[in-house]
C-alpha cells in the first residue's frame, strides 16, 4: 500500500533526482528505490554492529578457552 506524501527539497536535489531519474522512471520511483536501499543498508549494518558487540562482549572467554587447549598441547622437539 503505497501513501501520499509532500515533502521539501532543494532545487538542487530535484535536478539531479530529474536526471538520474530520465523520463522512464517517476521522481517518486526513483526516491523509493534509493530509500529502499539506504533502509536495507542501514539495516545490515546495524545488524553487523551488534554481531560485532556480541564477539567482542565474549572475546575475553574465548581467549581464556583457546589459551587453555595451547596448554595442553605437547610442543614439538
Amino acid at each position: 500500500m503505497k501513501e501520499k506524501t509532500s515533502i521539501t527539497l532543494s532545487t538542487e536535489i530535484l535536478d539531479g533526482i530529474d536526471r538520474l531519474a530520465g523520463t522512464r522512471h517517476s521522481r517518486s520511483a526513483l526516491i523509493e528505490r534509493v530509500l529502499r536501499h539506504y533502509l536495507r543498508q542501514r539495516k545490515r549494518a546495524e545488524a553487523q554492529a551488534r554481531d560485532l558487540e556480541n564477539l567482542n562482549r565474549a572475546a575475553d572467554r574465548l581467549n581464556a578457552e583457546a589459551a587453555e587447549v595451547l596448554e595442553y598441547q605437547v610442543p614439538e622437539d
